[in-house]
């Protein structure tokens, strides 16, 4: 008698309001006949012994939806492989990365991470803020920065709350402005060129010619060898550190040097709208080649952390 077939390896996908690329990843997973098969996760509630039917789930949204968060970081300890990791994101921000750049030995603007400018309720300036330095030294912080400079949020993304300040009463006038936001302060870097990059897998870097005036993508770049050559590597370096397997990193190139300026972006574009059909079919077809890559492999999230081994000797 023929043997019982075994059942197909599953990769869950949690998606907010695209449209584009989620239906055509799962399609071209499904479609592949490599014994795995992909379809949007389910979510009513979530009990603390439930089993997780998934070997791979990539997540697109949980950033914006809090009990999706939940669920990957409970799934992660079930040893699912998660794309991206739940617990790193939730730790990451834009003044640790370029911190993190620059002892990696990759150029990164010179960077600094400023005092809220508003508390939740509860904070009493005057108490619980006894560790501030107030009034802030703004001239200090231009200095350092320089002017023109970016200020921004350090946990923003999709060039939210991104500004150019070109006096330091502009620069002041802005951070008035910032409420509850954790701002940060960049020196800014006057490209000639702009590279962004779509790294998967902390293996695969597909490197891009963008405008981020017009937030436009070329459909090729005009970069030389040597320096497509170095932005590769960099990419890479600041991926694997962070531990990510889907983001973008993006590079303003100023005298030949790619300046890592923008590497938070666990959930990157992948629309056909914005990415053009080469680069967007690229995408498809190469985190089709990652999750089933994934879904054979042993590879965990819970791997990373100690909680992870001590559960696997356990035996849970």
């Amino acid at each position: 008698m023929p043997g019982k077939q075994a059942e197909p390896l599953k990769v869950g996908v949690i998606v907010g309001r695209e449209w584009s690329w989620p239906p055509a990843f799962i399609n071209e997973v499904n479609l592949r006949g490599e014994g795995v098969t992909a379809e949007y996760v389910q979510l009513g509630g979530t009990r603390m012994d439930e089993l997780v039917p998934y070997r791979v789930i990539v997540d697109r949204i949980s950033h914006e939806v809090p009990y999706y968060r939940a669920y990957l970081k409970y799934a992660a300890l079930q040893g699912v492989k998660v794309i991206n990791d739940p617990f790193m994101w939730a730790s990451d921000d834009k003044f640790f990365d370029a911190a993190l750049a620059t002892k990696l030995g990759v150029v990164s603007p010179k960077t600094l991470v400023l005092p809220n400018k508003d508390y939740i309720p509860g904070i009493v300036p005057n108490e619980s803020l006894r560790n501030l330095i107030y009034p802030m030294d703004w001239g200090w912080i231009a200095e350092y920065v320089g002017v023109p400079c970016i200020l921004k949020d350090a946990h923003g993304g999709g060039w939210r709350d991104v500004y150019v300040v070109r006096s330091i009463d502009e620069l002041i006038s802005q951070f008035n402005q910032s409420g509850l936001l954790t701002m940060i302060v960049q020196e800014f870097i006057e490209w000639e060129n702009y590279a962004r990059c779509m790294v998967l897998g902390q293996e695969e870097v597909h490197v891009m010619k963008y405008d981020p005036r017009e937030r436009r993508y070329h459909d090729e770049h005009d970069f030389s060898p040597t320096l497509e050559k170095r932005i590769i590597e960099d990419a890479l370096k600041l991926c694997r550190a962070l531990g990510y397997d889907m983001n973008t990193v993006e590079f303003a190139i100023r005298d030949g040097i790619p300046y890592a300026i923008d590497f938070m972006n666990p959930a990157p574009d992948m629309d056909v709208n914005s990415l053009g059909s080469r680069h967007f079919q690229w995408m498809v077809e190469h985190m089709a080649d990652l999750v089933i890559k994934l879904a054979k492999s042993e590879k965990t999230t819970r791997e990373r952390y100690v909680w992870g081994s001590l559960t696997q000797k356990a035996g849970k």
